[in-house]
């Protein structure tokens, strides 16, 4: 008797729980793929004639929790406009009583797909594309908590878009401001604050939350986060860009990872969060020395290397030094004939 794939299961399961679309604008054309706590369909919008992204929870609102977790999940994408972010466009609750939102429907591949026969430096410059959303992400507050190479999409048009934001947790800023009464908080601060409230029921203190291999080690065990697990993420992404594999697959699969890029790997992936970078640009900053042969500030080079490194970014300008300054002992050496 023949067994069914993984994918074959996945697909007879979505099919089971086909969402009812009845009262709705949207119409069903198939199903897509899975995302958190919810499946992802593929549904026209009837009224603006355009196909879009529809993603619904898997269970009828039996867990309140759950539910509130997908509509938080909206709230925050709708709260971050970024290219790099698939916009919201609605969110609801259908005739069965499940929740969905629908959003962008995002054609294109995932970052594991894409970087096929890419280069490293085409690989690095990905990763600082990454880098950009989270880092807008951090500065509003918000802490994705599951970046993975699954999550990042690259469009049809080369545009790279951080997906699937159902684990995020919203710091609290209110609190923060509140010690510093010059003014009050605004509006939208005070909209963070009641996301933050409800995200801290929906997901818990305590639960592990996020996939192995790009948790933080304070992820593993359950514990307050803050962005620097996503600086640790964002580490474990770049190991598997220049590496092949993730760091929970232990070695590189026979790839020489340079010094510097293993420098700048392990300053992310520190074990204590004080030793990482402290936000996404600083990562960046120094992929960004890395690319044009400048010192990368996690990595001390000794003077052989630095000496190669100098050579390699001036090399044209050594070459014509080396050429004059022997031109000028060879003219020294015969006119003393």
């Amino acid at each position: 008797m023949r067994q069914l794939t993984d994918k074959v299961v996945a697909r007879l399961q979505a099919d089971m729980q086909s969402p009812d679309l009845t009262g709705t604008r949207y119409r069903l054309v198939r199903y897509l793929a899975r995302g958190g706590m919810g499946s992802v369909w593929l549904v026209e919008d009837t009224i603006l004639q355009r196909q879009v992204a529809l993603k619904v929870l898997d269970f009828v609102a039996a867990a309140d929790d759950l539910a509130e977790r997908l509509l938080q999940e909206a709230r925050i994408l709708a709260g971050l406009e970024h290219p790099g972010i698939v916009p919201v466009h609605d969110v609801g609750t259908l005739t069965d009583g499940r929740a969905f939102y629908c959003m962008k429907y995002v054609e294109g591949r995932t970052l594991a797909q894409h970087i096929t026969g890419k280069s490293v430096p085409d690989r690095l410059r990905l990763l600082e594309r990454v880098a950009e959303p989270v880092d807008f992400a951090h500065a509003r507050g918000f802490i994705h908590r599951d970046l993975k190479p699954e999550n990042i999409m690259i469009g049809a048009f080369g545009e790279v878009l951080v997906m699937d934001w159902g684990l995020a947790k919203v710091r609290n800023i209110v609190r923060n401001i509140a010690r510093q009464p010059a003014r009050p908080p605004t509006e939208e601060e005070l909209t963070t604050e009641a996301a933050s409230s409800a995200t801290s029921r929906a997901t818990g203190q305590g639960s592990v939350l996020g996939t192995p291999g790009y948790m933080s080690p304070e992820q593993k065990r359950g514990d307050e986060v803050d962005h620097r697990t996503d600086i640790f993420s964002l580490g474990a992404l770049l190991w598997f860009l220049v590496a092949g594999s993730s760091p929970g697959e232990g070695s590189a699969g026979g790839v020489k990872v340079p010094r510097p890029l293993r420098a700048i790997c392990d300053k992310a992936m520190a074990t204590d969060p004080v030793a990482r970078y402290q936000s996404a640009g600083e990562m960046t900053a120094d992929i960004a020395h890395y690319l044009e042969d400048a010192p990368v500030n996690a990595y001390r080079e000794n003077l052989v290397e630095r000496g190669a490194r100098l050579y390699a970014r001036h090399s044209t300008a050594v070459i014509l030094v080396a050429v004059y300054l022997l031109m000028r002992f060879l003219f020294i050496l015969f006119a003393r004939r």
